[in-house]
């Protein structure tokens, strides 16, 4: 399954090193960060509804589409995936990790 994020992450990194005309990488990276961004910000929005009114499919598709804006980003930032897949495999070794939140008095 990582080899998917790996190939999708090697061509986004492709395009930022070789655009090609007509491509949708190469236009998020022409735009820059403020548009990479926004995009990002629009498609977290977008899972957001769609696994709300519970549509599995659609949720699938915009959850896809989340995280290729992420990968674009983590190319225009230079964050390697490998960054990401160590951060998230020393997540995965910590137990007992639930954080306290603070009660928040809803009357006050």
């Amino acid at each position: 399954m990582q080899d998917v994020f790996k190939d999708l992450y090697d061509i986004i990194c492709e395009r930022k090193q070789n655009p090609q005309e007509g491509s949708y990488t190469c236009y998020l990276f022409n735009q820059g960060t403020d548009k990479i961004l926004k995009k990002c910000a629009e498609e977290c929005g977008e899972t957001i509804i769609a696994a709300k009114n519970k549509k599995n499919p659609e949720t699938v598709g915009e959850i896809s589409d989340l995280l290729f804006h992420l990968m674009v980003l983590m190319a225009n930032e230079g964050i390697p995936l490998e960054d990401v897949v160590t951060e998230l495999e020393h997540r995965r070794e910590k137990q007992g990790n639930l954080k306290t939140f603070h009660k928040v008095d809803k009357d006050t």
